[in-house]
């Protein structure tokens, strides 16, 4: 591993081992390539010199265990772009959970690596420009979407006392970041959104990053090409089981069926949990008995509906070593299970997730990477996870117990990768003849809230203020198009009740967990 020690954004030091290396100059992200086309198998790591101590140089190989992987950490309160940059931005990427490895592309000149492999394939693609703080996350976010692993991880130092607040970009940097990473309309909202949730007027860091061009990787496959065999072992016995709630669709669910009974690798257990709302009613799924399945089938039959309970349900049934969060109108080739093993192997990865497109879908997300979302008709999870997450009822029969879900994961450090080769087809079947549409309590308001209640409860729950405040903004534009009130100041008024409304269903869910 080779180390470069700086400090005022200038290189001061570095070391291979105890050995000290030449360097050409102060430039610190120019140093990371030099040293990247010098050592190509090297992990490449920085250090601001005052925490050179803490360096936790023996769990660095744990960390970067395959070399696709950015990681860095900043152990002060504060990150480099101020909180603002979720009035842009809405992914879970914002809202950095320091306590755990945390998925995100806001990287920290404190402390931090990368693959050499990755700096040489990026060499051409990215200036390597004075400021190192603004570089790396620059740098993270073009090359995250493409395949490099990026996260926050609190275990490359230790012992460190957070003695002071290390000082943040200013809108200058913020706006010229925000021009050079999201479409032009994003700089112009941000702006908007200072003034109306801060009363700042940001006008010359608006004008001035108008002068600056966007960025973009000139091949946005090139990281594509790089090997990855992970050090991390995550498979033990390579067991796994599959959970499927249903609801009045018997012959999709048998097509399921059908396709994890050809899988070229079988699962052990198939736990089915089947509603049925009406009182008297009893299992329609006589082909579970009626026939033999190269697996064992459990099968629970429950009045209460929710996909909520039914999945809760299914994964304490879990036995196997790793679960399959499968859906009952889903299509899927023999190698599937396969093929998720050798990947989960290659990337010694505890989540990942599919390609999950419906029938002529066209898939536009080609290379593997960190998720925004997770999917629960077409993820996988180590199974020692069910233990510290599950679906949460404060959901039911809303939106976002999904999302849910996937935060839950990241905040107990385990990161949700995309495999675009993995492939799962959504028929998105007609819904069950006995389903009702359940009346929820906001149902019978005069004022309907506007988002979803559970929606909104996503955003409290997960995001930062300024990202629910960016999206207050964004709709507030979006539904103006869909509703009947015309008149801008009666519209205004209109969405801010439907919007306190909206915070107080939330509110509400929240207090009843």
């Amino acid at each position: 591993m080779i180390v470069i020690y700086h400090k005022k954004n200038k290189v001061v030091e570095v070391k291979n081992g105890e050995e000290n290396v030449v360097f050409s100059g102060h430039n610190i992200a120019k140093t990371l390539f030099e040293l990247a086309l010098t050592f190509p198998d090297k992990l490449i790591a920085w250090c601001h010199y005052d925490l050179k101590s803490n360096l936790n140089i023996a769990e660095f190989s744990f960390i970067f265990h395959h070399n696709k992987i950015m990681a860095s950490y900043n152990p002060f309160e504060k990150e480099y772009l101020s909180n603002a940059i979720g009035y842009v931005e809405e992914s879970p990427f914002i809202k950095i959970n320091k306590k755990v490895s945390y998925p995100t592309w806001q990287m920290s000149s404190n402390v931090g690596g990368i693959q050499a492999s990755v700096l040489a394939a990026l060499k051409h693609q990215i200036n390597a420009i004075n400021n190192f703080d603004y570089f790396l996350n620059s740098l993270a976010k073009l090359a995250m979407p493409n395949g490099v692993l990026c996260y926050s991880e609190p275990t490359l130092l230790k012992d460190f006392l957070d003695t002071e607040k290390k000082q943040r970009s200013s809108d200058f940097v913020l706006f010229r970041f925000v021009k050079q990473h999201y479409k032009t309309r994003w700089t112009f909202l941000l702006f908007l959104n200072l003034f109306l949730y801060e009363r700042r007027i940001a006008f010359l860091p608006l004008f001035f990053s108008m002068f600056y061009s966007k960025r973009k990787l000139k091949n946005d496959s090139i990281i594509e090409a790089i090997q990855v065999e992970s050090k991390k072992e995550v498979i033990s016995n390579g067991t796994i089981d599959i959970i499927i709630p249903t609801i009045g669709r018997k012959q999709y669910l048998y097509d399921v069926l059908k396709d994890l009974s050809k899988q070229t690798y079988l699962p052990i257990n198939v736990v089915i949990v089947e509603q049925n709302p009406l009182p008297y009613s009893i299992s329609e799924l006589d082909y579970i008995l009626g026939e033999n399945w190269p697996f064992v089938i459990k099968h629970i039959f429950t009045h209460q509906t929710g996909a909520c309970n039914a999945r809760n349900l299914a994964l304490a049934e879990v036995k196997s070593e790793w679960v399959f969060l499968n859906d009952d109108d889903n299509r899927f080739d023999e190698n599937l299970l396969k093929d998720v093993f050798t990947n989960i192997k290659k990337y010694g990865v505890k989540a990942i997730s599919t390609s999950y497109l419906q029938l002529n879908e066209i898939k536009t997300d080609i290379f593997i990477n960190q998720s925004s979302i997770f999917g629960s008709g077409n993820s996988f999870i180590h199974s020692g996870l069910l233990q510290k997450v599950k679906f949460n009822k404060m959901f039911e029969f809303g939106y976002g117990e999904d999302s849910d879900f996937g935060m839950q994961l990241r905040n107990e450090g385990v990161d949700i990768i995309y495999f675009p080769k993995l492939e799962i087809l959504h028929l998105k079947a007609p819904m069950g003849g006995f389903r009702t549409k359940p009346v929820l309590e906001w149902h019978k308001d005069l004022i309907p809230p506007k988002p979803s209640p559970t929606i909104m409860l996503y955003k409290i729950l997960h995001v930062r203020k300024e990202q629910i405040n960016g999206y207050k903004t964004i709709l507030f534009f979006k539904f103006y198009k869909a509703q009947t009130i015309k008149n801008p100041i009666r519209y205004f008024s209109s969405f801010k009740k439907q919007w306190k409304q909206s915070q107080y269903w939330a509110n509400e869910l929240k207090t009843k967990a």
